[in-house]
């Protein structure tokens, strides 16, 4: 029987398929899978539906169990935040000419190679920096590049990360820098964190630094939310042993706090999420790259860029691809690294996102998350047996001990669920050091009375 929805699905369309790669069955296809890797009985599914109207209603049907930070209140952030999404951002970026076209080809490039290059522009005057690749798929594969570009431009393979990191970028930045078992592997050693600070611990990074270093990799604010104070100092500690200092930022901190440039970063990295990105599963995010423009960073970007050429016609220039053969869509698996998958409709839009801001309007959005979430904590610690850890010297999220309620995280957020309310992110797995305690996120999206009603529900779920 054909597939209603794919058409060389037909008997003969696969018959003849199959003869042509010299096959008498699609199960030869996967006969590389262990039997034990597969599944003894099949798959109890429904019927197929073969009627598109009935199909629709069943797949809505399902899409409404869900309930998103639309109609619920939601503090969650440690990594996708809900920030305000400009309309004009969705417009732009749902225009044909950069939704639709066909990659790889003269024809698809209607202003997209400019979009880029502004993009990459402006992001580099965001951090201080003057060489920006396109994006890669988030923040951790960003880090991960970054770290292999150090260990390449130092000849070392050791990296220091710090210890209050998110559990979901570590993971993919062991996996980056590769297992013991490859070839030229890249040692993750973490650093601990003061806990009485929430920062870096100099101490601790001082005493495991050596000449096998090849970069220092810190985040401000850190995945708890806390700004790293002493960046500067780190930065000298790093390059005083010969190594990188790598630096991963939130972009949307910037209208508050230094770019990375001015205390010592080499290499920045980060999140192009929180720049018109609305939340989204399933899909990358965004994650950047930046350094200085000088060749010994230039030469080991595994990203494209888009740079400005002259043409033929005297005093016209155009934008285009540059340094193209060192990645993997240039050289495949000679290039510097494998980037696969990107996120370059995203790019569109945070060029337009971060023209639509401005300077101004990053230093407006910048104060006013602080404002909001220095509030929303001071509020939150006056809660009887509730206390914020490190309540001063934070961006947007906060770490809340739930520890002297008796109650665990997973019970409190329950409770606020039947409020309507996404509460923080349970860290009790991830840094059971912490106790019960939650990451908060609050954002420019906030109101008063959003926070209100937190502390409100808060007070009853720890009371009950």
């Amino acid at each position: 029987m054909a597939h209603p929805y794919m058409p060389n699905s037909t008997p003969d369309t696969k018959s003849a398929m199959m003869r042509a790669v010299g096959i008498t069955g699609v199960d030869e296809l996967f006969e590389q899978i262990p039997a034990d890797h597969l599944l003894a009985t099949p798959i109890a599914l429904g019927a197929g539906i073969r009627a598109e109207s009935t199909l629709q209603r069943h797949v809505r049907k399902l899409l409404d169990r869900n309930e998103s930070c639309a109609e619920n209140l939601n503090f969650l952030g440690a990594g996708c935040w809900q920030h305000h999404v400009p309309a004009v951002c969705d417009e732009i970026g749902s225009r044909s000419e950069f939704l639709t076209p066909v990659w790889g080809t003269p024809s698809s490039d209607h202003g997209r190679n400019q979009a880029w290059f502004e993009y990459a522009s402006q992001l580099g005057e965001l951090v201080g920096m003057e060489f920006v690749g396109l994006p890669v798929y988030s923040w951790g594969a960003a880090a991960g590049h970054a770290l292999r570009m150090a260990a390449r431009i130092t000849d070392r393979h050791e990296v220091l990360v710090p210890g209050p990191l998110d559990p979901e970028r570590l993971a993919v930045i062991k996996t980056y820098c590769g297992p013991s078992e490859v070839n030229h592997p890249i040692t993750v050693v973490t650093v601990r964190h003061d806990p009485a600070t929430g920062k870096l611990d100099q101490a601790d990074l001082e005493a495991k630094l050596s000449d096998a270093t090849a970069a220092v990799y810190l985040e401000t604010p850190n995945y708890l939310g806390v700004i790293e104070a002493g960046a500067a100092a780190i930065a000298e500690l790093a390059h005083g042993h010969g190594a990188e200092m790598v630096v991963g930022v939130d972009p949307i901190s910037l209208g508050v706090l230094l770019p990375p440039s001015e205390y010592g970063a080499d290499i920045v990295v980060g999140t192009t999420q929180p720049l018109g990105v609305h939340m989204n599963a399933g899909g990358g995010v965004g994650g950047f790259i930046a350094t200085r423009d000088e060749e010994r960073y230039a030469r080991e970007y595994p990203t494209l860029q888009v740079s400005l050429a002259d043409t033929i016609v005297p005093g016209e220039r155009a934008f285009g691809m540059t340094l193209f053969h060192q990645s993997s869509y240039g050289s495949r698996e000679d290039g510097n690294d494998w980037t696969g998958n990107s996120v370059y409709l995203w790019t569109v839009v945070n060029a337009v996102y971060m023209a639509l801001m401005g300077p101004r309007g990053f230093a407006e959005i910048g104060e006013t998350i602080v404002r909001n979430s220095a509030y929303a904590a001071r509020r939150v610690e006056g809660i009887p047996g509730v206390r914020v850890r490190w309540p001063s010297g934070f961006f947007k999220e906060f770490v809340v001990d739930f520890s002297e309620t008796g109650k665990t995280v997973a019970q409190i957020n329950e409770t606020l669920r039947g409020k309507a309310i996404f509460g923080g992110k349970d860290l009790s797995a991830d840094f059971p050091e912490l106790g019960q305690a939650a990451l908060y996120c609050v954002t420019e999206i906030h109101t008063e009375s959003d926070i209100t009603a937190l502390v409100g529900a808060l007070t009853e779920a720890v009371t009950v």
